[in-house]
């Protein structure tokens, strides 16, 4: 067992692997509600994998994470583990991510057979052809939905645009066509490659005790992974992908029924450090950097906005894994290609000029102040961890960073965002009158 410390948090919490293999994070804490997240490192980036010992790649169907995750809630009495973790007074989710695929609850009461509910489905999958068919059309429904919505449609063309090889530009739940391939032997096969417990990761945040925790493990899981025990198994090989440093395009535009264009910009970040460590440094950087640049309270937004240019509908961030990185500016406007102008005008005048350490301070204060105040949530606490814990860092590390974060450091990052190959414009345009439609 390990003890992580902040000192300068006053924060503890506990990692350990239970005899299954599975590593287990505990972070006690007084908090309202006990939050606890099972993920499997099984994200719609792991298209391609082969398993130990084997030289044939599989291709997975695109969404097929997604698929996996709508149906490991079936149970092979036919009951429903949803409906089981509401008769505890539990509230339980799933989502599927780019790298990891997440089941979790939240209660007040009810916590040891909620996880133990948790680890039970999880764990024992269940699929049938008939199951798997009634799925699909009601994930081709949620298909349907997203590429309905706006928003989701400009930020799907915006990582089409970006990226012309990595699996980031293809939708995470994937499409009509590609999950009709999806089968009953294909969610197995990914059960087994995936959803090992020494590759999966559970977390717990709230008035838990490490004791009380593993007392529920030992009750439902193995005392070894069965693949451990008879010698076989290990962790699947995923197909590496060379994608080029710049944008595959620089514009995307689709028209749809809005009142107003939105658009994304994109900078792609292909600068990606491969040891964990450097890559959360960069990351905190990165977003120091963001703060600075883009927020409501920079010069930037202040001068587009009272230029009429933008409307209060107005995003930015920096997303990060171990497979891609870009920054996002979101947003209405009638004239997007000027609010993309006059960003990459300001990013070169704070160049020019420098960076001014009072701005930079006030930003990295914003930033190390948001991560405080995440402490007084379990389940933000329980996400966090989660994250790090799947980029394979210390979840304390980031506010030492935040903490001790230099002005200097930010020039080479925006340097790195000034590249003119790594920006991308994505508008979604009100269809245009017919009139000018025929011209």
């Amino acid at each position: 067992m390990k003890k992580r410390t902040s000192e300068r948090l006053g924060e503890t919490y506990y990692e350990l692997r239970h005899a299954s293999g599975l590593p287990v994070y505990v972070f006690p804490k007084d908090c309202a509600t006990t939050h606890a997240i099972l993920a499997a490192r099984f994200g719609s980036l792991d298209r391609c994998y082969r398993e130990p010992g084997s030289r044939e790649w599989m291709t997975l169907p695109d969404g097929t994470a997604h698929f996996l995750e709508h149906k490991l809630f079936d149970n092979p009495d036919g009951s429903d583990s949803f409906a089981r973790f509401s008769e505890l007074g539990a509230d339980a989710n799933a989502y599927t991510d780019y790298g990891h695929t997440a089941y979790l609850f939240s209660c007040t009461e009810h916590f040891d057979e909620a996880l133990a509910e948790l680890l039970r489905f999880v764990t024992t999958p269940y699929f049938t052809p008939e199951s798997v068919r009634k799925e699909r059309g009601i994930i081709a429904e949620e298909i349907r939905m997203y590429r309905d919505s706006p928003w989701d449609r400009c930020f799907q063309n915006l990582m089409e645009g970006m990226y012309r090889k990595n699996p980031v530009r293809r939708n995470i739940c994937g499409s009509e066509k590609s999950i009709g391939e999806i089968t009953a032997p294909t969610l197995y096969g990914c059960c087994r490659a995936f959803y090992r417990l020494p590759d999966m990761v559970l977390v717990v945040c709230g008035k838990v005790t490490l004791g009380q925790v593993m007392r529920v493990a030992d009750a439902v899981l193995p005392a070894r992974q069965a693949d451990e025990a008879d010698g076989t198994g290990g962790s699947p090989e995923r197909l590496a992908v060379d994608e080029p440093a710049g944008v595959f395009r620089a514009n995307r535009s689709a028209e749809m029924q809005v009142a107003k264009p939105l658009f994304s910009v994109g900078i792609k970040d292909a600068a990606i450090p491969r040891e964990p460590l450097a890559r959360l440094r960069r990351e905190a950087g990165m977003r120091i950097l963001g703060e600075l640049l883009f927020s409501r309270a920079g010069r930037f937004f202040s001068r587009v906005f009272e230029e009429g240019l933008l409307t209060a509908s107005y995003s930015y961030g920096y997303s990060v894994c171990d497979r891609f990185a870009f920054h996002t500016v979101s947003g209405e406007s009638d004239r997007p290609g000027e609010v993309l102008r006059l960003l990459r005008e300001h990013l070169m005048d704070v160049r020019r000029q420098g960076i001014d350490p009072e701005d930079f301070e006030r930003c990295r204060r914003v930033l190390y102040a948001d991560e405080i105040r995440s402490y007084d949530s379990a389940e933000e606490i329980a996400g966090s961890l989660l994250s790090f814990v799947m980029d394979g860092v210390d979840l304390f590390a980031y506010p030492e960073l935040l903490a001790e974060a230099r002005c200097e450091e930010l020039l080479p990052l925006l340097d790195d965002m000034l590249r003119e190959d790594a920006w991308c414009l994505s508008q979604i345009c009100p269809p245009a009158p017919s009139n000018e439609k025929e011209r």
